[in-house]
């Protein structure tokens, strides 16, 4: 009896050390937020409501797109044949309009002051060296789900020469 609970107590410990290897551990890593598809589907009956959230580096934008991911507009949109949803924060605001299906028509976002990402800034100092961004602006639109608009509106200033310019996400200088 007691070579039976020997025998048991060996193979109970040695299957929980072989469930803890290295496949959980490598699965953790396959699984990250840039690994993730950026599409949000909301049902409004028939229709399907696309919305594209933007990888924008800021963490203001990414909030304030994730509080419109988990609005529930619920019925608030019947009796009307356009409905408008509009969220603010200090840098900047997101408008959505719903058709009368409560389908999700057009997306507009426009922030200030955000942190550009690293392709913008690079190829702004690479093309304007000596330059400083003194002011800049994103505009992000989609319409049926289809990115209309994504650019920075950037001034830079040189000693006492200040231009704007516009800048893909990418790094293209569009202006």
């Amino acid at each position: 009896m007691k070579a039976f609970l020997i025998i048991l107590l060996f193979f109970s410990l040695t299957t929980n050390s072989f469930s803890q290897g290295e496949d959980a551990s490598s699965r953790e890593k396959e699984s990250k937020m840039t690994d993730l598809p950026a599409v949000v589907i909301k049902s409004a009956g028939k229709d399907f409501s696309v919305y594209l959230p933007d990888r924008n580096p800021d963490e203001n934008v990414r909030a304030l797109q994730q509080e419109f991911i988990s609005y529930n507009l619920g019925k608030d949109y019947e009796g009307y044949d356009t409905y408008l949803v509009v969220l603010e924060s200090q840098q900047g605001s997101l408008s959505a309009t719903y058709n009368h299906n409560g389908k999700l028509t057009s997306v507009v976002e426009n922030y200030q002051n955000v942190q550009l990402p690293a392709k913008v800034i690079y190829s702004i100092y690479k093309d304007y060296p000596g330059w400083t961004i003194v002011k800049d602006k994103f505009l992000y639109t989609q319409k049926e789900g289809d990115i209309q608009k994504k650019e920075y509106n950037l001034k830079i200033k040189k000693d006492n020469d200040v231009r704007k310019i516009i800048v893909k996400p990418t790094g293209e200088i569009i202006q």
